[in-house]
């Protein structure tokens, strides 16, 4: 979990999810990538809301938010028909 409001790893002091966290995510979601998604846009959510009540006049980047929570989760393709 990560040390909020700043939203750095407990462990290593990286912004989380670090690659440790993101190991771990991807290892406890292997079945259901779905639920992954749906957590991680709530976390992306509140880091958002923390990060712009800590730095009201710089907040953090949008797209380098979702980069750091969304866009590393790796994709699954749709089964194919036989």
């Amino acid at each position: 979990m990560p040390l909020r409001p700043l939203w750095l790893c407990r462990v290593c002091a990286a912004p989380w999810p670090c690659g440790a966290a993101r190991l771990t995510l991807v290892s406890e979601y292997a079945h259901d990538r779905v639920a992954l998604n749906i957590y991680l846009c709530t976390v992306l959510h509140d880091a958002a809301a923390d990060l712009y009540r800590l730095y009201p006049d710089t907040g953090p980047d949008p797209a380098a938010l979702f980069a750091r929570f969304l866009a590393w989760v790796p994709r699954t393709r749709p089964p194919t028909e036989s």
